[in-house]
């Protein structure tokens, strides 16, 4: 049975009587890094600061850790770390002071857990340096190294490869990856550069104009954006034998609506079609299809290209 980190049901949440976050119903189980897309706008900001606690939704219900009750979910936003927009940092400390300021309001009894996570986001020699002089890299990993007091189980992050060099992206990202993987944190990621989500998302929410139009693995998406010949016919299971033993491959898949996608052969289309057809199964329909990652969000989000969206 699938563990759930997160579930909300019709979350809504209007300003001046218009829908900023508009029915939406999002799952998130235990583990997952869940990438969140859309553009600017889109309502990615209002839904997680609902999610956090920071504003009230209008219309709607949240499920965090099982726990949908006031109360309890009170309770459970206790195991959630987060960083909404630009992580919030005393310019004139030091990272460790920082540290220890956090510590304080969240009521930490153990300093030694400032070490520990300093460590654990690579700032463990950072001294006396204050976070001023720091690299937006390094405060971006000192904001990820706040989020992490008192050892959160879900950590939700927005925009935090934002602005950073590769260099940076890079460093956040393996942080991001070891943070899942050896600690087992669940993570919502929202972020509109697109490659760098999918080297590290296990799945994606997309949202437009306020609402959630499709949830996916990422296995799903790879499908989906990887070349194929794209062929539809009258019967699938003749089609399927002409494959297999004529042709020679297994490598495809069957979709609804008698639809086949091969994913190799792609200059061989018409031999295809002619085994095809000497073995009376009909062709409606072969073309190549594919697409790279950019192109199928601003598809699916019914727009054109935009400098919103990065491909890395």
């Amino acid at each position: 049975m699938n563990e759930y980190v997160l579930r909300t049901y019709g979350l809504t949440k209007t300003y001046s009587n218009k829908a900023v976050v508009d029915n939406v119903n999002m799952t998130i189980k235990k583990g997952d890094i869940y990438g969140f897309i859309g553009k600017n706008g889109a309502g990615k900001t209002t839904f997680i600061r609902m999610i956090t606690g920071l504003v009230a939704p209008k219309n709607g219900q949240i499920e965090m850790f099982s726990q949908k009750a006031e109360k309890g979910l009170c309770e459970a936003r206790r195991r959630l770390g987060c960083i909404i927009e630009m992580p919030a940092l005393y310019l004139n400390m030091t990272a460790a002071g920082n540290m220890e300021h956090r510590r304080k309001l969240l009521g930490i009894p153990d300093k030694d857990c400032i070490k520990n996570v300093l460590n654990t986001v690579g700032l463990s020699d950072a001294g006396k340096k204050k976070v001023k002089n720091y690299s937006l890299g390094m405060k971006q990993r000192l904001g990820i190294a706040i989020a992490l007091l008192g050892n959160p189980d879900f950590l939700i992050l927005d925009e935090p490869i934002n602005g950073l060099d590769p260099a940076g992206i890079v460093e956040i990202r393996d942080l991001l990856i070891r943070l899942n993987q050896e600690k087992g944190i669940t993570i919502l990621i929202s972020s509109h550069i697109l490659g760098e989500l999918s080297k590290l998302v296990t799945c994606y929410g997309v949202i437009c104009n306020g609402q959630l139009i499709e949830e996916f693995s990422a296995k799903e998406l790879e499908v989906r954006c990887k070349n194929h010949l794209r062929i539809r016919v009258d019967n699938v299971k003749k089609a399927s034998c002409v494959l297999e033993t004529i042709i020679g491959t297994t490598n495809y898949d069957v979709q609804q609506d008698n639809l086949i996608r091969l994913y190799e052969f792609f200059d061989k289309a018409g031999v295809i079609t002619t085994e095809l057809a000497k073995n009376d199964v009909v062709v409606e329909e072969i073309f190549q299809a594919g697409q790279d990652l950019e192109d199928y969000f601003i598809k699916l989000m019914g727009g054109v290209a935009s400098a919103e969206f990065t491909k890395s």
